[in-house]
């Protein structure tokens, strides 16, 4: 098992890696929408917050010698399923088809003030 770890995405904020290969898999640790260069959230809407999540999970699997087309699984998690809709717009703008098997849950809170996170699988 490898470690990943890409400068192009936010540090992790406790005791785990950005991501990990074991094998021909990568598997991405819930991300969220902070700005890598800034350590900060940059952006307002449920929409740019998918979209930077994206970019950061992007920038991982990229690290770990793949991309956002080989997602096989994505977790989303949402702090407010009235952005459902509005998450799935701009996450369309990342995966093609085949989709990725996806679950999308609603929770009560997030380890930082954010209305996204998402984790996903990928074959390397």
């Amino acid at each position: 098992m490898d470690a990943i770890n890409s400068a192009d995405a936010p540090d992790s904020i406790g005791p785990f890696s950005q991501a990990v290969v074991h094998d021909d898999t990568v598997y991405v640790s819930g991300q969220g929408p902070v700005d890598p260069d800034t350590g900060e959230v940059d952006v307002e809407s449920i929409e740019e917050q998918t979209a930077q999540t994206l970019e950061n999970i992007g920038a991982i699997l990229e690290e770990a010698g793949t991309s956002l087309e080989n997602i096989v699984k994505a977790n989303v998690y949402v702090t407010d399923m009235d952005d459902y809709d509005a998450v799935n717009e701009a996450y369309a703008e990342y995966v093609s088809e085949p989709y990725p098997a996806r679950c999308a849950v609603e929770v009560s809170d997030l380890p930082i003030d954010i209305g996204v996170e998402i984790e996903v699988v990928a074959a390397v």
